[in-house]
């Protein structure tokens, strides 16, 4: 059961957003959404977050034309509209305005995590706001981001599904190709045995074994990023 409260921010464009909020912790950690909404996988995961010591919110990005929206993993076509009325400033203010909450609350450092749709703004968030950290579950066409790709300085891990046919190799060595180009700090991970949604216990994809491990990997790089620097 959700554990954390429905806070509504005003973005900069004049929006009014709602997100989930939950923790205390002195880390912020930015949690962003499949196509699906800030359904209960979501605030699971913020939840889970939460509990490892995090202050955390995971703002509806459909905000602008569907607030509330949650989806049914079954009918995809539902999210489309809004999916594809999304806009890159829209999704910046949005970040922007999640971070200036977390610093109301006085936090000392950010984190992002994303998932499908939100895997893709989690790496968004990684060149427009500092971030310790930032990790992408099974984002779809990172490579799309590449203009982006300069302004990253926090460590990235990306995690895959091997058995992702909406996220074929070539696009995931595509993006990795373009970050160790302009030599950014990244881990990456595919699980064998997974498909895309893996995480998500709420879909048929969900591939216990490697969500358990998934999320081991997650609270470990989100402590210790892996830094090139690092001694």
């Amino acid at each position: 059961m959700a554990a954390g409260n429905w806070t509504e921010l005003e973005v900069g464009d004049g929006s009014r957003m709602r997100t989930y909020t939950c923790g205390t912790g002195a880390c912020g950690a930015i949690i962003l959404q499949e196509a699906f909404g800030v359904n209960a996988h979501i605030q699971d995961v913020a939840d889970r977050l939460a509990g490892e010591g995090y202050r955390c919110i995971a703002p509806e990005l459909y905000h602008r034309t569907a607030p509330e929206f949650v989806g049914d993993y079954s009918d995809f076509r539902t999210a489309m509209p809004h999916l594809n009325a999304m806009r890159d400033e829209g999704q910046d203010q949005d970040l922007r305005a999640c971070a200036a909450w977390l610093a109301e609350h006085n936090v000392s450092e950010m984190v992002a995590v994303g998932f499908c749709m939100g895997g893709r703004v989690a790496i968004r968030a990684a060149a427009a706001l500092e971030l310790r950290a930032a990790a992408s579950f099974y984002g779809g066409r990172l490579p799309s981001l590449r203009e982006r790709i300069a302004a990253i300085s926090a460590p990235l891990l990306l995690v895959w599904g091997d058995k992702d046919e909406h996220i074929p190799p070539s696009q995931r060595a595509e993006f990795a190709d373009l970050l160790r180009a302009q030599g950014k700090d990244f881990v990456e991970c595919t699980f064998s045995a997974a498909d895309h949604g893996f995480f998500c216990d709420a879909r048929p994809s969900y591939h216990a074994r490697s969500a358990r491990l998934a999320w081991s990997l997650l609270i470990s790089f989100l402590r210790e990023p892996l830094r090139a620097t690092s001694a």
